[in-house]
Parts: structure tokens; sequence; C-alpha cells
């Protein structure tokens, strides 16, 4: 499937990005294990995270090296890049997995809360795409897989800056996989449900909110891998610029954005027929504000 691809796959000292490159390195692909070793909001620092997967996967008989640089800026992913091309000699796969959580109600996150979290996601997965970008385009063949959350798809109280991040992830997603389409490269986006550490840092004393957690303790991280490693082979050209999730043993495909209702006046509408004509017919098709499992049945948790 991925026998000697090159994969570079980012925050994969731990969870699902230790998960995804331990399968990488099983089926075969050579991987660069990146990972600064921070905490869960972006903190310090620690090699042994990254260099601990690596003998991980050497002592299976893979391949990988490790990489430390942070991908929030384009010279950092510069080097990630090169460490890949450097020890490699190309790269093939870029599996965008960093991430970090600055968790805040609205009214009180700070700019640099906002900030942090927008830098590490969504400019880490367009710093890693820019950086991989001229490689794939010359070698005419290339994989971006990238992560999104439900909080980006459907919300979540107190993550105003994650779920900005993560739905900027499915822009980028689809902008790079028409970009980069006539080049033999696909992206695509998936929504993982599995508990993690960053899971492990929310808190609530709601029992209903406890509840879903508790639910994630049961998805393992190894359960999104299996995923990530088909798209990025050879068998997955046709399949690009689509949003996913893996939820336990479960896989789903999501729609796309497209309108469901629509009207039309000849004259064009006033301020009083919108509220008059247009909101009563479509108010029967608007999602409620706090999602229910009953509209739709994902836990709008990471």
């Amino acid at each position: 499937m991925v026998k000697d691809k090159v994969v570079v796959v980012t925050g994969a000292g731990r969870g699902i990005g230790r998960a995804i490159a331990l399968l990488f390195a099983q089926y075969g692909a050579k991987v660069v294990v990146n990972d600064p070793g921070g905490s869960p909001d972006g903190q310090g620092g620690d090699q042994k995270v990254a260099e601990q997967v690596v003998e991980e996967i050497k002592k299976a008989g893979g391949q990988a090296v490790p990489s430390f640089d942070s991908v929030d800026s384009l010279s950092g992913a510069t080097s990630i890049i090169d460490t890949a091309v450097a020890n490699f000699g190309r790269v093939d796969v870029v599996v965008n997995n960093a991430g970090i959580l600055r968790d805040r109600i609205l009214f009180k996150m700070s700019e640099e809360e906002f900030d942090a979290v927008l830098k590490v996601h969504v400019k880490g997965a367009w710093s890693m795409t820019r950086a991989a970008a001229p490689y794939m385009r010359e070698q005419k063949f290339g994989r971006i897989i990238n992560f999104t959350s439900t909080t980006g798809l459907i919300g979540q109280v107190g993550q105003v800056n994650y779920g900005t991040a993560k739905a900027g992830i499915v822009g980028l997603t689809k902008n790079t996989a028409l970009d980069m389409a006539k080049y033999n490269v696909t992206a695509n986006v998936i929504c993982p449900f599995a508990y993690t550490r960053l899971v492990g840092t929310i808190e609530s004393d709601d029992p209903v909110v406890q509840a879903r957690i508790d639910k994630f303790k049961k998805m393992t991280p190894e359960k999104i891998a299996p995923l990530v490693v088909y798209l990025a082979s050879d068998q997955a050209q046709e399949v690009s610029g689509q949003i996913f999730a893996v939820r336990g043993n479960e896989l789903v495909l999501f729609s796309q954005i497209r309108p469901i209702r629509n009207m039309q006046l000849d004259k064009g509408w006033t301020v009083e027929e919108i509220g008059e004509i247009f909101i009563p017919a479509v108010k029967n098709n608007f999602y409620p504000l706090e999602i229910s499992n009953d509209v739709f049945p994902y836990d709008p948790l990471v």
C-alpha cells in the first residue's frame, strides 16, 4: 500500500500521530516523526517524545528519523520537509496532525490564546503543505492528509479558537485539492474520534459532558490510523477534497456544503419580505443551536 513511501507525520510523538507513524512504518513506509514534545497548550519541549517513537519503529525493523521543529512557521515546516529529503530523498505524504488547545469562553479569551491555536493548526498545516508542494509537484505524486474536528464542523462551547482553526483546515484542504489535482496530489481531511492527551485536558462538572468524555475513552488512537494509511496509498488516487470521520469501528463520509433551500423574487427582497416570506419558509431546515444526537449523531466535543 505505502511501501517505501516517505511520510512526514506532525505531532507524532503521542496519541493519534504516534499511532499513524507506527502503522505507516508497519506497512513499509519511511517515516519522519515530528514532535517538539510540548505540553497540550504548546509550551516547552522534550526531544525524547519523538525519539522514543523512532526507536520503537526501528526496533520493529522499520525506518524513521526524528524532527523537533515547530510547524507554526514556514521556516520550521521547511526544516521538517528538508529532514525527509535529506534522509530519504523525497517526500510523498504529509500528515498534518500537530495541535494544541487554549480553551476559554469567548468573552474571556485573550488575543494570544486565539492567535497561538490558529498558528499551530491553520498556519502549521498550510506551512507544511506549502513546504512539501514543490517536491510533490515535481515528482507528480503526493498526499496531504489533514485533521479537522466536530468543534470546527458544528461547534463547541469554550473552543472558539480551536473551532475556528479546525474549520479553516477544511477550507485549506479543499483548496489544496483543487490547486494540486493536476499534479497527481490529493488532499483530504479526517475528523477523528479518539481519547487523547488533548481530550484529557477537558474538565466539566456537567454529567452529560462527562458521559461523552467517558465514551471517548473507549475510542483508541489506533482506530484512526488505517484510514490515514489508505488515503496515502496509490489506491486512493481518486479520493480528494473529501471530509471523513473515524469513530471507533465506524467510518464516516461527511456531506459537502450545498444549498438546501432557495427562493427568488424578481424585484429583489426588502427587509420586511425576508422576515415575512423567506425565513418562515426555510426555518424548518435550521439546525438547532444546541446540536443533539437526534439531529447530528456525533458528540461535538473534539
